[in-house]
C-alpha cells in the first residue's frame, strides 16, 4: 500500500495533527515511458503553512483532499523509461506519499549524483540552497568586506547563507534561538559572531556587532527582528526578504515594520523573491554549491525524524525552532 498524507483542514493559528489525514492507496504501476519511484526522504519548509492556507499564489491551489505538497527524494524501483534506469536517485516535487510514478515531465526530476548523499542532495542542493544562493547573491549582491546579518542562522536556508557569505569575504553575524545554535553558526559555519534572541538583548547586540550598520540583512522571520534590522541598515543597504516565520501563524491582522522609512534615509532596498522565478538558473547554483560541498568549504547538517507518519510533527517543529539545519522525515531505507 501507498500512504499519503492529505490537507484535512486549513489551519487557524499552530498548525495541528487534524489538519491532516493519513490515508491508504494502492502503490501505483508504471506506464510506458512513466517510473515508480519509492520515496526515501522528504522535506518541510516553512512555506508549506501560506500552501495550506491556499494564500501563495506563486503556487498552484493547494485543495481540502490533495496530497500534501512537498519536495523529496527517492529511489526508481521499476522503470519503463531507458533515460532512468532502476537504481537512480532522484529528486523532485514527491507530495507527502510513500511512492509516485513520474514519466520526467509530469512531476519533472533531478538527478542525485552519485557522490552526493542524499540529505545534503534534499538541503544544500535543493530548495533551501538554490533559496540561499539566489537571494545573497541576486539581490544582496554580497561584497568582500560586507556585514551581513543571518536571522534564522541555524536553519536550513539561514545556515547556507551564513558559509555563502563567509566564502564571499563578508563579515557575517548570525542570529538563532539558543546558545548550543549559536555555538554551531560561528564554530561550524564560520560566522564572525551569533546573537542569541530569546536571551540577549537584541537590539543591544545588533548595535554592538554592527556599529558601522549592517550592509546586507538575510531575514527569514520578519516581525520585531526585522525592525531591528532596518534600524540599524548601512547607506546602500541591500534588505533580502526571504521568510517570515514569526508571522506564519498569527491570526488577525499582521503588523508592518515601523523602522521602513530608514530605507530612504539610507538609500537602501528592501526585495523579496521566489526561488522557481530562477529555474533556468539552477544548475548554475548547483554546480557552485556542490564544488564548495565537495572541497570542504560548506558543510551540511540535518535533522532527521525517523518514519512516515512523522510527516506532521517535522513541520509544526519546524515553527517551534527545534531543527538546526534541514528539517528531514527518512521515510524509508
Amino acid at each position: 500500500m501507498n500512504r499519503q498524507f492529505l490537507l484535512n483542514a486549513r489551519p487557524v493559528g499552530d498548525i495541528q495533527y487534524s489538519d491532516f489525514e493519513l490515508a491508504e492507496t494502492q502503490t501505483p504501476t508504471p506506464g510506458d515511458g512513466e517510473v515508480l519511484i519509492q520515496v526515501l526522504y522528504l522535506a518541510v519548509e516553512p512555506a508549506m503553512r501560506g500552501w495550506m492556507e491556499n494564500r501563495a499564489d506563486y503556487v498552484a491551489p493547494l485543495e481540502l483532499g490533495d496530497i500534501m505538497r512537498g519536495y523529496g527524494t527517492g529511489r526508481i524501483i521499476e522503470s519503463n523509461n531507458s533515460d532512468y534506469p532502476v537504481g537512480t536517485h532522484v529528486s523532485g516535487s514527491f507530495g507527502w506519499q510513500e511512492f509516485l510514478v513520474s514519466d520526467g515531465n509530469n512531476v519533472p526530476l533531478q538527478r542525485v549524483a552519485d557522490d552526493i548523499d542524499l540529505p545534503a542532495a534534499m538541503g544544500l542542493l535543493g530548495v533551501t540552497g538554490l533559496t540561499a544562493y539566489f537571494g545573497l547573491n541576486d539581490i544582496g549582491q554580497p561584497q568582500a568586506g560586507d556585514t551581513i546579518l543571518v536571522s534564522g542562522a541555524a536553519g536550513a536556508t539561514g545556515s547556507v547563507v551564513v558559509q555563502l557569505a563567509r566564502i564571499a569575504g563578508c563579515r557575517v553575524i548570525g542570529m538563532a534561538g539558543s546558545q548550543e545554535k549559536c555555538d554551531w553558526v560561528t564554530d561550524e559555519l564560520g560566522a564572525q559572531a551569533c546573537i542569541n534572541y530569546r536571551e540577549d538583548d537584541v537590539k543591544a547586540e545588533v548595535k554592538r556587532l554592527c556599529p558601522d550598520g549592517i550592509n546586507i540583512y538575510y531575514d527569514n522571520v520578519g516581525g520585531e527582528i526585522l525592525d531591528i534590522a532596518l534600524a540599524n541598515i548601512a547607506t546602500n543597504a541591500r534588505v533580502v526578504i526571504c521568510g517570515g516565520i514569526s508571522r506564519y501563524n498569527l491570526t488577525g491582522e499582521i503588523p508592518g515594520p515601523k523602522n521602513y522609512f530608514n530605507l530612504v534615509f539610507r538609500r537602501a532596498r528592501m526585495e523579496g523573491f521566489i526561488v522557481g522565478d530562477y529555474a533556468s538558473r539552477f544548475g548554475e547554483a548547483i554546480g557552485v554549491i556542490s564544488d564548495h560541498l565537495r572541497d570542504g568549504s560548506i558543510k551540511h547538517h540535518e535533522t532527521i525524524l525517523e518514519g512516515f507518519d512523522k510527516m506532521p510533527d517535522a513541520l509544526m517543529g519546524l515553527f517551534s525552532g527545534t531543527n538546526m539545519g534541514k528539517q528531514l522525515v527518512h521515510v524509508s531505507d
